[in-house]
């Protein structure tokens, strides 16, 4: 598994109820051995998630099915993370 991380930056349009279903999916990504660590950013503007996935195809696949993705209230950037 390769790691990808996984950058979200909240646009202004972000719907609130959104976070949470965002949340969800992190730790359900997580009880899955798929989330190493997630968190929002100290200013509120955004978070990150680190991802582990067999390929960046498959790792846009998984982020594509994020609330913050399909809400359309992040701008979400997918970096394969070649962090040792």
């Amino acid at each position: 598994m390769n790691r990808y991380l996984v950058m979200l930056m909240r646009r202004p349009q972000c719907d609130p109820a959104a976070v949470q279903l965002h949340r969800d999916f992190l730790e359900a990504l997580r009880a899955q051995g798929r989330n190493e660590m997630s968190g929002p950013f100290g200013d509120k503007s955004g978070g990150a998630y680190l991802l582990r996935a067999g390929s960046l195809d498959e790792a846009l696949e998984i982020v594509h099915r994020d609330p913050a993705h399909t809400s359309g209230g992040w701008d979400i950037a997918v970096h394969e993370w070649l962090a040792v």
